[in-house]
């Protein structure tokens, strides 16, 4: 435990230090913690092993102390020094009798005692005698005089956090909202798109059309084309029959001429 000490005051002097968490430092009793410690509020020390309280430093200052999950049975009167204490936290240890925390009448202070998992909570009218025993008590495991639950500062942040949540579900659903507003535009522009396509394959097909009837009218064109061709080749043909029966009819002229000569 004194290393554990010297590690937490981190070079600090034992008279400026508030806080001090020594959990699970592992110790039968309170060794090098000392009266020095005068500033200190707040004192943790779970499940260390602690199976006395003898030795307990003079903290006039302490308000919080932790001492859950030991084996202390009994000596709460070593901490009598400490008459600021509003918070002590005994679960988890051996205290068997009412009248082994009879010193705590002594805490004119004292608001919140917690004695989870001691064999001394099965007594008959335990809580009654309790409240009865520490006047200053408001809360014992948890609970009041009137079994009402107590409300930590944690559960506080969680009730604001949670009407936080319930605004940002308002937002969420106003999101929600928007999105489907969201959606018609985006519905909206798929059937542009799908006029847009629709109009590309008109368009595609009008050019398909337009080539389709290119083709035709150049095959008519080469169908023309042909014909002409044929037909001049019929023409230079007939020519040529022609010629040879112009040439002897020619012939016959000459022949004709030089009989009347």
């Amino acid at each position: 435990m004194e290393k554990r000490i010297e590690l937490e005051k981190r070079g600090r002097p034992a008279n400026q230090i508030t806080e001090l968490n020594l959990d699970n430092c592992r110790s039968t009793n309170i060794v090098g913690l000392t009266d020095e410690f005068t500033a200190l509020e707040s004192l943790s020390l779970i499940n260390v092993g602690l199976t006395s309280l003898k030795g307990f430093p003079k903290l006039p200052n302490l308000k919080k102390l932790e001492l859950s999950d030991n084996r202390i049975s009994n000596g709460l009167n070593n901490l009598s020094a400490s008459t600021k204490l509003t918070h002590l936290n005994l679960s988890g240890n051996k205290i068997k009798d009412l009248e082994e925390l009879k010193p705590l009448d002594n805490f004119k202070e004292l608001e919140v005692l917690d004695l989870f998992n001691n064999e001394a909570t099965t007594i008959d009218s335990y809580r009654q005698k309790i409240f009865a025993m520490i006047p200053s008590l408001v809360y014992l495991d948890g609970f009041d005089v009137n079994d009402v639950e107590a409300v930590s500062d944690g559960e506080d942040d969680e009730e604001v956090n949670g009407n936080d949540s319930d605004e940002d579900g308002v937002e969420v659903s106003k999101n929600a909202n928007e999105g489907e507003d969201d959606d018609d535009p985006e519905e909206f522009d798929d059937d542009d798109e799908s006029e847009e396509n629709g109009g590309l394959a008109d368009v595609y097909n009008d050019d398909l059309e337009n080539d389709d009837n290119d083709d035709d009218f150049e095959a008519d064109e080469n169908e023309d084309s042909d014909g002409d061709s044929d037909l001049a080749e019929e023409e230079e043909g007939e020519d040529e029959e022609e010629s040879p029966a112009r040439g002897t009819k020619r012939k016959h002229e000459g022949e004709e001429d030089d009989n009347d000569g």
